[in-house]
């Protein structure tokens, strides 16, 4: 008999800031194509993490190369982006009754922990862009067309209670390691393991 497919639980879903994590970007990508042809001059795909990350002056000469070819400009999210792009997830988590284990909005990036539901992880994570993304364009000056996000969407499928307890730690330290500020939004669910955990809604 064939191995069963392990079944899965959550999915740890990412948002990069239009701009912020490029293809190219010389620590290495989850891309393996270049759809910008003016960026083919800064480097090549790296697909993954390198092994050796390159020196800090080096990423800020990628990003300065690369702002003056992008068609937008990269956003940073201040307070009140923040808070407005947690706002937001709580209305989609409340409408669409996702059950979220973790969330840390960054200066230019969300992290989630997100219960499997019956939409899949690409869909979960459009409409946490959609929503965001509109909220940040009626309060927060950005205008219609700024994308806010890549448009490519990042996922790693969780399967055991290991894996979610990983990425939920992984996930609630992450803004004191990057100089945010403590977060504690009240969508958050404490994740404790349950056997149903892996059930669609």
């Amino acid at each position: 008999m064939p191995p069963r497919r392990p079944v899965i639980i959550g999915h740890h879903l990412i948002l990069h800031g239009y701009g912020h994590w490029l293809p190219n970007d010389p620590r290495g990508s989850g891309s393996e194509t270049l759809r910008n042809p003016s960026l083919d001059d800064l480097g090549k795909i790296h697909f993954g993490r390198k092994r050796v990350q390159p020196p800090r002056e080096d990423v800020r000469e990628f990003y300065r190369g690369a702002a003056l070819r992008l068609r937008y400009l990269r956003l940073w999210f201040d307070g009140a982006k923040r808070q407005a792009i947690g706002d937001a997830i709580g209305e989609i988590v409340a409408s669409r009754r996702y059950t979220l284990w973790a969330c840390a909005v960054m200066k230019n990036h969300l992290h989630l922990c997100v219960r499997r539901h019956r939409d899949d992880a690409v869909e979960i994570w459009r409409a946490i862009a959609n929503e965001t993304r509109a909220a940040l364009q009626a309060c927060c000056n950005v205008s219609d067309d700024h994308p806010v996000w890549s448009d490519r969407p990042y996922k790693v499928f969780l399967t055991t209670q290991t894996d979610v307890l990983r990425v939920v730690r992984y996930i609630e330290q992450n803004p004191e390691k990057s100089g945010v500020p403590p977060q504690a939004w009240p969508f958050v669910k404490f994740y404790d393991g349950w056997p149903h955990a892996h059930r669609v809604q």
